[in-house]
């Protein structure tokens, strides 16, 4: 039963992070990349405190080594953040989809390292499986210029290697940390480090006066929401709570289902044409998860125990 919530925890995210797209393009129509996502995570601060005052999540971090949820927190959101927004910046949108799929192939190789997982090689076929779906799914749509940027391409390489760094750290301090009090932790750095960034950009531009301006804006205030609510507190906290279930590096692999939800946010809201590789690589990428769960090493031995 833990095992199946953990797995529906995956499929969340892989759906609230796949539809973010659309609300983060629409939002950077309105807004800065810093000011949408200081407004992003203070909202999520402000829903935090809200439901830490009504009693219905409990936090205590007294007397944990902060140390360690701090340092994760810094690496994501923080710098992946920094990361991917200029990254996306620096170089083609595709190149960027294409390194973001290596996640988990860094999460697994962390993981072995770190936390001693090592998968089964039927659990490492199907994580490539899953790595290849997107590639594929990437290389189709063209305009691929992999490599021309090379500072861009380390920029993105570098949110590469923050998201894998976060899917092992968040695992290992699961132990001492819940997931809702990683979550929070992790909110808390994102709002005061991306709005301070927002607000020195803001007073040199000599417009600081104008900073709440944009949630008089329909658009902006829908991407907030989506954003600072779904993405930011839901997404996050079933992350984490499935990464204190599962590996990480079967629980990395959902993350190349966003790949699969972002299509059906770009056909069923946008109106986007699907197209026939769309679905070859939808069918690797889900194939990829199935199996990379099915074949760990920790399943077989749920299984084999359950036979006994």
């Amino acid at each position: 039963m833990v095992k199946n919530s953990a797995y529906f925890a995956g499929l969340g995210v892989a759906v609230i992070f796949g539809f973010s797209f659309l609300f983060t393009k629409e939002g950077l129509d309105v807004l800065a990349p810093f000011h949408l996502l200081g407004l992003r995570f203070g909202l999520a601060v402000a829903i935090f405190v809200i439901l830490r005052l009504t009693g219905f999540v409990k936090i205590d971090l007294k007397g944990k080594s902060l140390g360690m949820v701090l340092l994760l927190s810094a690496v994501e959101p923080v710098v992946y953040f920094v990361c991917e927004t200029i990254g996306i910046q620096m170089t083609s949108s595709s190149e960027t989809g294409m390194m973001i799929a290596m996640v988990p192939i860094v999460t697994t190789l962390l993981g072995i390292a770190v936390l001693d997982e090592k998968p089964s090689p039927q659990q490492m076929a199907f994580i490539l499986l899953s790595v290849a779906g997107v590639i594929f799914i990437v290389a189709m749509k063209g305009n691929l210029e992999i490599g021309k940027n090379l500072a861009g391409t380390f920029v993105v390489l570098g949110a590469v290697v923050c998201a894998g760094i976060f899917n092992v750290l968040s695992r290992k301090i699961s132990s001492e940390f819940s997931p809702v009090e990683i979550t929070y932790v992790m909110m808390w750095v994102g709002a005061i480090v991306f709005n301070g960034i927002s607000v020195v950009q803001h007073a040199g531009r000599g417009n600081l006066q104008q900073y709440f301006a944009p949630l008089g804006n329909v658009k902006a205030m829908l991407s907030i929401v989506y954003l600072g609510l779904l993405s930011s507190v839901v997404a996050y906290f079933m992350l984490n709570f499935m990464l204190s279930k599962l590996e990480a590096a079967r629980s990395a692999v959902f993350t190349n289902l966003v790949t699969v939800f972002s299509i059906i946010a770009g056909v069923t809201l946008a109106h986007e044409p699907f197209y026939w590789y769309n679905a070859v690589g939808g069918i690797m990428i889900l194939f990829g998860v199935w199996g990379a769960n099915r074949y760990s090493k920790t399943q077989k031995s749920v299984e084999n125990l359950d036979m006994g």
